[in-house]
């Protein structure tokens, strides 16, 4: 197989190094890396060409989107295996070489397309937190691998590997979205190429964002998406009436009814936080005492606002859904 990994970059000079050092040091080699860039002012390009430990091409495209640039870096892709990856990773050595794996020796139960062997490949992600903070972003957002059921598992576009055939057959990425889009991508592959093979060794680290002010931005435009592409209503739907139903409820009950009844309070935090503290055991093992207890405090206000994050935009995204299907007409 002739294999490109492609990625878009948009002011990345700080990031830039580690993700092209872990190609670098990759035990299968790419034959190709494609880098669309989307306009960078701040030395980004000047790394990029001066890349000379493995094949790469730069393609600027400048104003262009997620979608639009990893679409064009595909579209000048020669290999017929694409590896897609995300600036501001730090991939494991054996990384693509674990990705690819699926690709050339599982057989695969999907379209004939494939043609005896897996189309899809879905590698794994895990934080690469530095601060307290970030630990405890990556304990509240991140599933660990013992948590994946794999004939379920969507990829992320910063670890994942397809044909080139299969990307043409479902359109590309959309190109009408601006976050989510891996998704959105993701479904329309399922409906063609089900089911993906699950990579669990091909890692890609990646830091979290490192201040509550860009974790809140992050996740108001995650939910802005999901609300563009009519994805999770359920789970919005939910959160919604946790805020607004149970927890005014609760209040009004203890009043009405009795004080006890407030303990509610205590077992809805537990059951709310459960999860992220579960995974918060593993990721402080190398945290000094006094990280850790900042990690521990800095959980429920990830949570929270995160979820105050995700209610401000999902309406924002189904606003400008119902504006689009209604110029559409």
């Amino acid at each position: 197989m002739k294999l490109t990994l492609i990625s878009t970059v948009l002011n990345e000079a700080r990031s830039l190094p580690t993700l092209l050092d872990s190609i670098a040091a990759q035990t299968r080699q790419p034959d190709e890396v494609v880098i669309c860039d989307g306009g960078s002012t701040d030395g980004t390009l000047e790394l990029l060409r001066n890349e000379k430990r493995f094949p790469l091409r730069v393609i600027e495209r400048p104003g262009a989107s997620i979608s639009q640039g990893r679409n064009a870096a595909i579209e000048a892709a020669a290999g017929e295996v694409i590896a897609s990856v995300d600036a501001g990773v730090r991939l494991d050595p054996q990384w693509l070489e674990k990705l690819i794996e699926p690709l050339a020796t599982t057989p695969s139960q999907a379209s004939p397309a494939s043609q005896g062997r897996s189309t899809v490949s879905a590698g794994f992600f895990l934080p690469d937190a530095h601060t307290p903070f970030e630990v405890a972003m990556g304990a509240t957002v991140l599933p660990q691998l013992d948590e994946i059921q794999p004939e379920t598992f969507l990829p992320s576009s910063r670890s994942v590997a397809f044909t080139k055939a299969a990307w043409q057959s479902v359109g590309g990425y959309p190109e009408w979205l601006d976050f989510c889009e891996d998704l959105v991508f993701d479904f329309a592959l399922l409906e063609k190429y089900r089911p993906f093979a699950f990579a669990p060794e091909a890692i890609a680290y990646f830091r979290p964002r490192s201040s509550l002010r860009a974790f809140f931005k992050q996740y108001y435009l995650y939910a802005r998406g999901d609300g563009k592409a009519n994805l999770w209503l359920k789970r919005h739907l939910i959160r919604y009436a946790t805020y607004f139903v149970a927890i005014p409820g609760i209040a009004i009950m203890g009043k009405v009814l009795h004080p006890w009844l407030w303990l509610l309070y205590l077992a809805g935090a537990a059951a709310y936080l459960k999860r992220p503290y579960q995974r918060l055991g593993t990721l402080l093992r190398q945290q000094q005492p006094v990280s850790r207890l900042k990690a521990i405090g800095w959980v429920p206000i990830v949570r929270v606002a995160g979820d105050i994050a995700k209610m401000i935009g999902y309406p924002v995204g189904v606003w400008w859904r119902i504006r689009r299907r209604d110029r559409g007409r």
